[in-house]
């Protein structure tokens, strides 16, 4: 992620704020931070954030506080994270590490201002009215990832001509996963290749599917666009070297 693109959604935080409207306001404004990865994963995230508030002059624990919120790679416990967000009465949540997270907060209130980072359609997803005019409480930015799908089997393709068996590595919680399968599925199918999709969220899973795909003797493996994976980058690249898999990632 590109410092820049970051820093230019923590500038949103600055103008949502006064949309907030609570009947008791603390001393200090609060910026809830909804995360699906851990601490230990998202450092150089948290950097980041706290910088963009900097540059907006805004420093944690002097003018600015921040709540974090730490799904640890389970996507089920965002949902009473963000609901714990607004009984603390933050006054905005920024909702990373994915779409889930955005989801989360936008189920959990309609008067918080939420900014979001995602990688897929913000307006397919059901988080925005329109690009030009988001509507509600929600707003952000999405890198469209998804789009890039098709080009990232071509270049995959030409990078290695003769893995005519892919494995495409996909989270089902995702949701944008079934968008995604269909998208390289059909990207496949052009260049004439057999796509194998597996599916990980967990590390044990993550193990599975490249020993799977070893079996079955696939030539590459393609990564989905997906923050549990960016999370497990380690362990992704060990598996892919231990088991002689060229891989790449959306």
């Amino acid at each position: 992620m590109r410092r820049r693109d970051f820093i230019t959604v923590i500038a949103g935080l600055g103008a949502v704020w006064p949309l907030a409207a609570h009947a008791q306001r603390p001393a200090m404004p609060v910026v809830g931070c909804l995360h699906l990865g851990s601490s230990e994963a998202s450092s150089t995230q948290l950097e980041l954030l706290r910088d963009g508030l900097k540059e907006n002059g805004y420093l944690e624990g002097k003018n600015v506080a921040i709540e974090y919120r730490w799904a640890e790679g389970q996507s089920d416990r965002l949902r009473e994270l963000a609901i714990d967000l607004v009984r603390r009465k933050v006054d905005v949540i920024a909702a990373l590490g994915g779409t889930n997270s955005v989801l989360a907060a936008k189920a959990a209130t309609t008067t918080i201002p939420i900014v979001f980072l995602t990688g897929g359609d913000p307006v397919k997803l059901g988080l925005v009215n329109s690009l030009n005019q988001p509507g509600g409480n929600v707003t952000g930015i999405s890198f469209i990832v998804e789009d890039l799908g098709a080009k990232e089997v071509g270049l995959l393709h030409e990078l290695i001509p003769d893995a005519k068996n892919v494995g495409f590595l996909v989270n089902a919680d995702n949701p944008n996963a079934s968008q995604q399968i269909k998208d390289l599925q059909e990207a496949a199918r052009l260049l004439r290749l057999e796509l194998q999709s597996f599916q990980a969220k967990t590390e044990r899973q993550l193990q599975d599917a490249f020993d799977t795909g070893a079996q079955r003797k696939i030539g590459a493996m393609l990564v989905g666009a997906d923050p549990y994976f960016g999370s497990h980058v380690n362990q992704i690249v060990r598996l892919a070297a231990g088991h002689r898999i060229p891989a790449t990632s959306l």
